[in-house]
């Protein structure tokens, strides 16, 4: 099993959902979030004082995948993803020690 984390455009969550559910991988976990990267920010005015934003929102997805969905979920990423600006995201693929279902406590 590996955990895949993905950090991506806000406006681009919706598309990357629907190619997703095309692979029939469901269970996620979003969360809103504030980066810096290659993209460096953008500068902007308020009440007449010049502020450098460099911390710009960004959406994480976690998702728990079996070894053999894990090429799947990185392509469904990656096209729902994809605009060819910098700033498009990335994605960590990260082993698995151990996960267990809460309810009936089945090891996935």
């Amino acid at each position: 099993m590996k955990l895949l984390i993905a950090f991506v455009r806000p406006e681009v969550l919706q598309e990357v959902k629907l190619k997703l559910y095309a692979k029939e991988i469901y269970s996620m976990s979003v969360t809103n979030i504030l980066g810096a990267g290659r993209q460096k920010g953008y500068t902007e005015v308020y009440r007449g004082i010049q502020t450098e934003v460099n911390l710009l929102r960004k959406i994480r997805i976690e998702l728990g995948i079996p070894d053999d969905r894990v090429e799947d979920a990185i392509e469904a990423i990656t096209e729902g993803a994809k605009t060819g600006q910098a700033g498009d995201g990335v994605i960590f693929v990260q082993d698995t020690v151990k996960a267990l279902r809460i309810r009936t406590g089945e090891a996935m």
